[in-house]
């Protein structure tokens, strides 16, 4: 079990949830669960079974019986072989404290439980390490002198031994070096580099810098010999690339897909003393052959840093993974995506066209409004006044008149927009990742101009039947009456003037959108549903003043004339005479300025809500901060799924695990063999 791969996911809002010690009452009925020994009437856990069965460790059945007793040793504080109520209780109150994962490793070292840790006792733990047979260290050397005494006569507390456990593990690689450096130069081979950081760094390995590790030894230093300093960069490089995020950030002024040079990285680090030039030099040849990019953005070293404790603060209803990477991807599941994606850009553009329709119904009757040789005042003084009119007239009911046609239409309308937008954009990207903004506004355009030759003929018959009630209040048209008398022509009348409305404000949308959202991102590249809905009505502003004269337009082609009112041949007449008869405002009459904001607001936060909750994985691109990965800061985020491990053993898994990553401690999964580094001679 890797120590850094576990995953607890939070409630949706990423409220902390801190961990609680178990009821007495609970944990007897789990112990005795598990217990099967009875001495004089007191019951036990045998220690085979505390470590294989309720922890589910070593379960294999060639396990190794020494490091079964090794790690029982840490709860079995008596060393008989049985665990008894009060130490099976006593470990479950020492895993809830905040440094419970030091506290466990300080037990496994007092082996008689005297606390305090002897230079004996710190030797026989770590001979029986598998780093210790495969790379041993010196222990009789000038490190565990530091510590111990010249003599080895000196225990070390407990908060001591927390600093020198860590200084151990440090130490472990310069000894590693030294182990490996057979003739004293200073120098070791890329082989003998790569055992090094597999053996004692794994945990800061990720696949790519696996991949990589051996070829950037000769891009940085011109050889393919690796030097004491560059052994040394390389190791406090991958353990600081959190901080490398933060130089990043400084240097990119929060942006995450800004590119950024060496030159503009090692100033910005500048500030930032811990890390060096040589650092900064593999960090960048490193990403070059990861990335094939001279220059960096975020992303990049992401795939460079060693994996953390994440806590997800998404809560899923549905999780499936279609694929298990990205060269699993077929022509079925790119299909399968757009399939996912434009039924959920169903049911967002039907919530967002549900929430403005009175706005639209408000917005056709304002347009429709011109003088005519019958009719010449304005019936409506305001959108407010045609509302009010509306509902008094013709009740709630009639503010919702015509719209079933609309739900049809905008729901498969909006769909297609969201599903081409998303296709073309996975299309387009660049090698690093990013849709460059010319491409933004192709694919957004192209989103437009998918959804027009079905909204245009929808749009018409819905005016037909939000104007009908005007004046006759008791007036129901029917949808199919309407389609029947229109004809195929007159469905599609307007549309001209509808590509000239959704074209150019799509264009506009889409790229204004997705760089919106990501400057409302928190920190962590987050976008909480608050946001979307900011991001979506702010982006949708700079376009509704520019499509409206064409929405005015498409309107006043589609609807019949009143009597008296004068008919249009075409976009361009109709310009001329809208403007010659009513003047320039004319073309902004309605709620078009309010309606777009409104209605994509929602649509767009209803859109990728629905995606977080319903999650799906092809493998291909998300929702740019639709994962609230957040660095966990305590071992109370982390727990296990096992029902039985209540209380502070939720956090045995990870805490045993941690003893393995982040310290070394390794023990003999098996009854093998493991081969040993031969002791390097010392230079005369």
């Amino acid at each position: 079990m890797a120590w850094a791969s576990i995953v607890w996911e939070n409630n949706p809002w990423g409220a902390e949830e801190r961990l609680k010690r178990a009821s007495t009452e609970d944990l007897r009925v789990v112990f005795h669960k598990y217990a099967s020994v009875c001495v004089d009437g007191e019951w036990f856990i045998k220690s085979e079974d505390f470590i294989r069965k309720f922890l589910g460790l070593l379960s294999t059945d060639d396990y190794h019986p020494g490091s079964v007793e090794l790690l029982a040793g840490i709860i079995d504080t008596s060393k008989d072989g049985l665990i008894s109520f009060p130490e099976f209780q006593s470990f479950e109150g020492l895993l809830c404290v905040a440094d419970g994962l030091y506290y466990t490793a300080f037990q496994l070292f007092d082996t008689n439980g005297n606390g305090n840790v002897s230079y004996d006792e710190f030797k026989e733990i770590i001979l029986q390490t598998t780093l210790q047979q495969k790379i041993p260290f010196d222990l009789d050397g000038d490190f565990a002198s530091l510590y111990f005494g010249e003599k080895k006569d000196r225990v070390v507390t407990y908060s001591e031994f927390c600093q020198f456990l860590h200084d151990f593990h440090e130490e472990y690689g310069a000894e590693a070096f030294r182990r490996f450096d057979n003739d004293g130069t200073g120098f070791i081979d890329t082989d003998s580099f790569y055992d090094i950081m597999t053996t004692i760094r794994s945990h800061l390995l990720t696949k790519p810098v696996l991949k990589n590790m051996k070829d950037v030894v000769e891009k940085v230093t011109g050889t393919k010999s690796v030097s004491y300093p560059f052994f040394v960069a390389f190791n406090s490089l991958l353990g600081q690339m959190e901080l490398a995020k933060k130089v990043y950030l400084q240097a990119s002024n929060g942006e995450r897909e800004e590119e950024i040079s060496k030159d503009e990285f090692l100033s910005a680090a500048n500030v930032m003393s811990k890390i060096t030039p040589m650092q900064v030099d593999i960090l960048f040849k490193l990403s070059d052959m990861i990335n094939d990019s001279p220059t960096v953005i975020y992303s990049d070293l992401e795939k460079i840093a060693p994996e953390e404790y994440y806590k997800k603060v998404n809560k899923r209803i549905v999780d499936i993974k279609a694929v298990q990477s990205p060269e699993e991807r077929s022509l079925l599941i790119e299909f399968l995506e757009s399939v996912y994606r434009f039924t959920m850009g169903t049911a967002a553009g039907a919530a967002g066209a549900f929430f403005v329709y009175p706005m639209d119904l408000v917005k056709t009757r304002m347009q429709l409004q011109r003088p005519g040789i019958k009719l010449h005042y304005a019936i409506y003084k305001s959108n407010i006044d045609c509302l009010g009119k509306a509902y008094t007239n013709e009740g709630l009911g009639g503010l919702y008149r015509g719209l079933l046609p609309q739900l049809f239409g905008v729901a498969i309308g909006k769909a297609l927009k969201l599903t081409i937008n998303d296709f073309m954009r996975d299309k387009l990207r660049n090698r690093k990742g990013k849709v460059p903004l010319r491409s933004e506004i192709m694919a957004g355009g192209c989103a437009g101009l998918s959804n027009v030759f079905l909204a245009n003929p929808v749009e018409a018959v819905k005016i037909r039947i939000q104007v009908a009630g005007e004046f006759n209040h008791h007036v129901r048209l029917k949808t199919f009456r309407v389609v029947r008398e229109l004809g195929f022509f007159g469905l599609y009348r307007g549309l001209g003037a509808c590509v000239l409305r959704d074209v150019p404000f799509c264009a506009i949308f889409f790229p204004a959108y997705a760089h919106l959202k990501v400057k409302f991102q928190d920190e962590n590249g987050y976008n909480s549903p608050m946001t979307l809905l900011f991001a979506g009505i702010l982006a949708s502003i700079p376009g509704a003043p520019l499509s409206m004269p064409f929405d005015v337009i498409k309107t006043r082609l589609q609807a019949k004339p009143k009597p008296g009112q004068v008919s249009y041949d075409g976009i361009l007449d109709a310009a001329v005479k809208i403007y010659r008869e009513e003047g320039f405002r004319a073309f902004w009459q309605g709620t078009r300025l309010i309606k777009p904001p409104s209605q994509f607001g929602v649509t767009l936060l209803v859109y990728e809500v629905l995606q977080r909750l319903f999650y799906i994985d092809f493998a291909g691109t998300r929702p740019s901060g639709s994962e609230a990965s957040m660095l966990v800061t305590g071992l109370h985020h982390i727990k296990s799924g096992n029902p039985d491990h209540i209380g502070g053993y939720a956090l045995a898994l990870p805490i045993m695990a941690g003893i393995e990553s982040k310290f070394g401690l390794v023990f003999p999964k098996f009854k093998t063999v493991v081969e040993t580094v031969p002791v390097a001679e010392t230079p005369a």
